[in-house]
This record gives structure tokens, sequence and C-alpha cells, in this order.
């Protein structure tokens, strides 16, 4: 890969690409790489999501009587985003606001994100400013894609995720129009554990509105555990595609539309709303060890 930006702390490296702010490599001190690699089965590694997670109904904005075409998880993941500051173990990348964007989405804004390396930890800061007087509605997500078995583990049947907190479900899944389908399921986890396994996934990715844990082990034996920690996200999406190797762990602050929702941005459930001149910041982090 070329045009990349890479930081070290001699426990981890990354590499990140300015296209979209996207984290493209996470490797620890022995070379092994916890990051899908964008295969033929999923072209991208970890997007960042703004100003939609999800998709919106008949891929429409909606802002009162107008409308705008908006794409499955917003625009953010293929603008190219400003390095404005880099250090051997950080770096921070900027996309505001341009013609192009308010020709879809008409709202000023500056979304951040950035990068920082600590020992055996990664953490990954996002944060959305308010630069107009009116309010700004959004919603915002991490969608990394980790391997599929991990280095060093045996078949993918052995890995498991170990949440903080017992979660009761309901698990939430998407309808054939990528909208969040109202018939709740249950959650398959046994105590605070969740054996992973492809058929979780046949139907659609797994959504958990509101979960109770903020923190969750993804282990296999012989292999790594990834600890991935996460704050001012409300939602988590599971996601992978049978037959790849690769589970996406994404922390969000927003959702697809319901398919039973036929209003606007505005009233649209799971949005945040940020006031004039305000910014909020959204973590996470993923611990190698």
């Amino acid at each position: 890969m070329t045009d990349l930006v890479t930081l070290a702390s001699g426990q981890l490296s990354i590499a990140v690409k300015p296209q979209g702010a996207e984290l493209a490599s996470l490797q620890d001190a022995a070379g092994r790489e916890f990051l899908w690699q964008a295969g033929p089965e999923w072209p991208r590694h970890a997007p960042v999501l703004f100003p939609f997670v999800g998709r919106l109904r008949e891929d429409t904005l909606r802002i009162g009587h107008e409308v705008y075409p908006m794409g499955q998880h917003g625009f953010a993941r293929d603008s190219r985003f400003e390095l404005v500051e880099q250090t051997a173990e950080s770096c921070r990348f900027l996309l505001a606001d341009s013609a192009a964007t308010r020709a879809v989405y008409p709202f000023g804004f500056r979304l951040e994100v950035g990068y920082a390396l600590h020992g055996a930890s990664l953490t990954v800061t996002t944060t959305v400013h308010n630069p107009g007087e009116g309010t700004l509605p959004f919603a915002v997500g991490a969608h990394p894609a980790f391997r599929w078995p991990l280095p060093g583990a045996g078949g993918k049947a052995a890995h498991r995720i170990e949440f903080e907190q017992e979660e009761a479900g309901p698990v939430w899944r998407l309808d054939e129009n990528g909208l969040i389908d109202p018939t709740p399921q249950p959650l398959p986890v046994h105590g605070r554990n969740l054996g992973l396994r492809e058929e979780l996934f046949r139907p659609s990715a797994m959504i958990l509105l509101q979960p109770a844990s903020r923190r969750l082990r993804y282990a296999a034996p012989g292999a790594p555990a990834l600890e991935i920690t996460w704050q001012g996200f409300s939602e988590l999406g599971l996601w992978m595609k049978p037959g790849a190797e690769f589970l996406c762990i994404e922390p969000w602050a927003g959702y697809a539309d319901p398919a039973q929702f036929w209003g606007d941005i505005w009233a649209k459930p799971g949005m945040q709303m940020l006031g004039a001149g305000e910014s909020r910041s959204f973590m996470w982090r993923v611990t190698v060890g």
C-alpha cells in the first residue's frame, strides 16, 4: 500500500490511509497482522462511518420536504482527510464540510479522527464539531474488521466474544433493504459468552441497541486476544461475510432506518444532535495481548 501514515510504539505498529482516515494495518512486535487486509470478499479494512451509520430508506436523506442522495454509512469513508498532526505514536486527520458534502448533507461540520498508540493499545478518537449556527444531526461509527481466525489460532469455531456484562439481548437484524427489521431476535449468549460461527451472520449483521457492556474480549486458544473498549458509542454491530476471514466489531452512535420509519432526519431514531459551536467525542480502543 502507498500513501500511508505509519506509527509504532514498540509493541504495536499501525498504518492509516488518508483516504477515509482508515486504519489499514494493526501489527504486534512479532509482525502478526490483526486487521483484515481488504480481500475480494470485502474491499475495506476499518472505515469511518459518518454522517450516517447503516442505510437510509431508498438511500435518501430527507430534511423536511427536501431530499438528498445518501449512500450506506455516509461519505466519510470515501473522502480524503487532511493529516493535521503526527508524532511517532499519534496522528490526527480532519475532514471539513465542502461544496461537495453540502450538496448531499447541507450542514457545516468538522470531523476529526485521531490515532494514538500506548504500549499494546491503540486508541481511536472521533470528534464531531458543529461550526454552524443551528443543530447538527449526525450518526458516527467505527467498522474495524479483525482477522477470523486470529493469528496463531486454529479454526473459526474456537473463537468467542466475552462481554463485560451479561447481555440479555435482543439482537436486531437487517431486512432485504438494509433497514432494521422490526422483529427482535434472541441473542445466543451463554452467560457473557458468544460462541462465534458463520451461521450467526447468514441472515445479516447482529445489532445490539443499548448493550450493557462497554468492553468485550475477542479470543481463541493459541492466539493473542483482542480487548475492545468504547466510550460515547451507544450501539454495537457484529458482522462478517460468510466464507470470508474477518469479524467486524463495530461501536456505533446511530443505526440504519427502522423498516417501519418514514420520517425525516429530525425524527430518525438513534441520531445524535449537536448544538451550535459544540463538539462531541467518541472513543474505541483495542488492546492486543
